[in-house]
This record gives structure tokens, C-alpha cells and sequence, in this order.
């Protein structure tokens, strides 16, 4: 079995190409059953943020089964494999198992150090479970690469300070106004990423800030927890009149499809009005076509990069830093990794000695006769048991702590020939 990722980030490809292969959450579980229905797949994991999309897969035949996830991708996103293939990056084991770890860590993010991917990776894992992709080997992954990023976080200061996509987008707001403070605000939607733009909205002075939603419920959770702010709740029906009394509008739901274009925005824009638009929604809740308004000016994810780059600077010593600790995780993840491989030699070896010592136990009680009681038999069958593991134990914890790949084997076949060990024979 070998573990492989097949993706494409904010790096390598532009958000038109990423809001198409975007997996929400709802159809995530088709996307799996999907995915494992694929022969040469046994496990998978569907990692889909608004900066990324990766599949992680467990696979005995690497090449074919990276070619049956480019086949799913192609097939999910309506584009030929030919235009889809220069986005797509492509990591095998070691550089897959970092790679996880460091987008857990935050390191592989827009926003280097940002604290939201930890939760996402939390989440991933859990879908995963949930629809029956992941099994043993990713499972133990996705457990490890979990407890990286908490130990950068605690380890390390690079969470310290780190911004979200949201408070990115919030800064980008910041430098094109004089005073946030003077603007009025109209946000989009209720989720996670509408609460981090109230806070740091809150937090650079903004007062004037509208919130719409479909369910005024979810609004209204979202403004409980800022009991103190002056916060106005609208249904989305009132979105262009809001809108229309707004500076700035920022957008955060998950519409697989434009919720604001030209069509709708010019009727109710005046003239003269300027209007600063910032989505942060992928796929894009603003159509390409409203920057043709002159009054105007439209943002995307990809415009965050610019205020994104004055944070990196001051991060790049701790990522090192992180990058130290990484490497022991994947270490730690290696050496279990490698220890599957004794698996089979070691339940081969356990199943023959058991079956041995049942043999004789029942030879042994056969002659003892009928008068030797059951409490006899379960004092006995303890005594057996417990001489086979002790017997065994140290044979089987150097066998799986054995680093070099090349020592292992060889012990492995060296255990097979002197017991006399048939795996296939088995059925291990």
C-alpha cells in the first residue's frame, strides 16, 4: 500500500479553477462513495477549503490509482483532464504524509500560521470516518498530522498574531479607506468566516455593520456572540437595499453561484455611489462582471495575497522552527508506517504458536482426566498463554521498531524460514 495526495491550492491554481472542483460538505459523502468505488482506491480523504482541494488516497497500485482520482476530478469539474492536469500537483508517501502535516500546521496556507485549516483537517477527518473512507492507514495520518498542528501552536509562536482569510480581507478593506470607522458595512452570510470579519471589523473601529442571512436564526446566533456591538440583522431578501446604503460589502456564503452581478447590482447603484465589494467565498459569490461598473471595485480571495505578503516576513523564523518539529511527526508516522509491514509475519507467527499450545493444552487436560475441574483448565490455559507472550514479546517489538528496511526483511524472512511460517497458506 502506498499513500498519495492529488490536489490543487491557492498556489498552483487561480480561484476560477478552484471554485470548480470545490467539494462542499453536503456532497461529500457522494464524492467518497465515489472515490472507494474506484478499483484501485481502498481508502480516501476529502480535504475542500476555499484555497484548496486535495484528496488523500491509500492505494496498492500508485500510478493507477492516481490516475482514477484525475478521472473523478475531471468528471466533478466538467473540465478535460488535459486543461485540468497543469493545476494539479501530485505528492507520494513521505512528500504526501509532510505535506498533510504542514497544511494541518498552517504552514501551507495563504495566511502562514492561520488557525482556521487546523479545524478543517479536524473536519476532513471526521467526514471521512463518517462515510467510510478512511481506514487504518489514514486514519493514523490524519491523527498525526492533527497532533502536529496543535504542537506547532503550542511549540512554536507562529499562531501568535496570524491572520484568517477573513481578517486578510479586512485589512485589505482597511488600506483602501482612511477610517473603517466612517464606513458602512453590510456582510453576506452568518458562518465562521462572517464571525472572524465581525470581530476584526469590531476591532479596527467599524460600528456600522449590517449582517443578512437566510436563516435569521444563525444570524441571530452569530450576533449573540457579540452582545455588545451594535450589530443590524437583515433577511437576505433586503440584500440590494442594504446594499444600496452600503461602502463596503464583504461575502461569505456557500452559493455554488454568483449572488451578486452586474444585472442586479446596476439598478440599484447610484452613480456617483462608490462601492467596495470583497469576496471571500469560494466558489465566488460576486460575478467577474461587476468590476465593468466604474463606481466599483470588486476583490476576490486571490486579491488577499498582496496584504497576505506583509505578514509572511515576520513568520518565516518560526516556520522553521515548525518545520523541526514536522519532521519528528513524520518521523513518528514512519516508524509506525513501516511497522505494518511486520504485521502479517508477526500474526502469521503468533497464529501457529497459538495453535500449538491449544494442541497440547488439550493433550495435557486429555490425560488428567474428568476430575480435573474447569477452575483447574482456566489457571492452566492463563499459565499457557501468558509463557507464549512472553516468548514472543521481544522477538515482535524488535521486529517493529527495526528502522532499516533492508535488517527487517531479512529478520522477517529469517522468522519465516525457522518457524517454517506459510503467510500465504494463512491467509494472512
Amino acid at each position: 500500500m502506498n499513500i498519495a495526495v492529488v490536489g490543487l491550492t491557492h498556489k498552483t491554481a487561480p480561484v476560477e479553477v478552484r471554485e470548480k472542483l470545490s467539494i462542499p460538505e453536503p456532497v461529500c459523502d457522494k464524492a467518497i462513495a465515489q472515490l472507494c468505488s474506484y478499483p484501485h482506491i481502498e481508502e480516501v480523504a476529502v480535504l475542500s477549503t476555499c484555497n484548496r482541494l486535495e484528496l488523500y488516497l491509500v492505494t496498492a497500485d500508485t500510478e493507477q490509482g492516481i490516475r482514477e482520482v484525475n478521472q473523478f476530478l475531471s468528471e466533478h469539474s466538467k473540465l478535460p483532464s488535459s486543461r485540468l492536469r497543469p493545476y494539479l500537483f501530485t505528492l507520494l508517501h513521505q512528500d504526501a504524509v509532510m505535506h498533510l502535516m504542514r497544511v494541518a500546521s498552517g504552514l501551507d496556507s495563504l495566511v502562514l500560521g492561520e488557525g482556521q485549516i487546523l479545524a478543517q483537517v479536524k473536519q476532513c477527518h471526521k467526514l471521512g470516518q463518517q462515510h467510510r473512507g478512511i481506514g487504518r492507514s489514514l486514519n493514523q495520518l490524519f491523527k498525526q498530522a492533527i497532533s502536529a498542528g496543535k504542537r506547532v501552536r503550542t511549540e512554536t509562536s507562529i499562531g501568535t498574531g496570524a491572520v484568517s482569510i477573513s481578517s486578510a480581507a479586512v485589512e485589505l478593506a482597511q488600506m483602501k479607506v482612511d477610517q473603517l470607522s466612517d464606513q458602512r458595512v453590510t456582510i453576506i452570510g452568518a458562518g465562521k468566516m462572517s464571525r472572524l470579519l465581525v470581530q476584526h471589523l469590531l476591532s479596527k473601529g467599524a460600528t456600522n455593520i449590517v449582517i443578512l442571512n437566510r436563516s435569521m436564526d444563525r444570524a441571530r446566533d452569530l450576533a449573540n456572540l457579540f452582545p455588545d456591538a451594535p450589530l443590524r440583522l437583515l433577511p437576505i431578501a433586503d440584500m440590494m437595499d442594504a446594499i444600496a446604503q452600503s461602502d463596503i460589502v464583504f461575502t461569505s456564503t456557500s452559493s455554488t453561484e454568483p449572488i451578486l452581478d452586474r444585472a442586479n447590482l446596476e439598478p440599484v447603484l447610484d452613480p456617483n455611489q462608490p462601492l467596495m465589494v470583497i469576496d471571500i467565498a469560494v466558489p465566488r459569490n460576486v460575478a467577474a462582471d461587476v468590476n465593468e461598473l466604474p463606481t466599483v471595485r470588486a476583490f476576490n480571495v486571490d486579491d488577499l495575497k498582496a496584504v497576505v505578503a506583509q505578514n509572511q516576513e515576520s513568520r518565516r523564523q518560526m516556520a522553521m522552527e515548525a518545520e523541526a518539529l514536522l519532521d519528528e511527526e513524520v518521523e513518528t508516522f514512519e516508524t509506525w508506517w513501516r511497522s505494518l509491514e511486520t504485521v502479517s509475519t508477526i500474526s502469521c507467527l503468533r497464529d501457529k504458536v497459538e495453535a500449538i499450545r491449544a494442541q497440547e493444552l488439550e493433550k495435557a487436560l486429555s490425560r488428567l482426566g474428568n476430575e480435573f475441574g474447569d477452575r483447574h483448565r482456566e489457571v492452566i490455559e492463563a499459565l499457557t498463554k501468558g509463557i507464549v507472550n512472553k516468548i514472543l514479546h521481544d522477538p515482535m517489538v524488535q521486529l517493529r521498531a527495526q528502522q532499516d528496511i533492508e535488517a527487517r526483511r531479512q529478520a522477517m524472512e529469517t522468522l519465516e524460514l525457522l518457524f517454517n511460517l506459510d503467510r500465504q497458506q494463512a491467509g494472512v
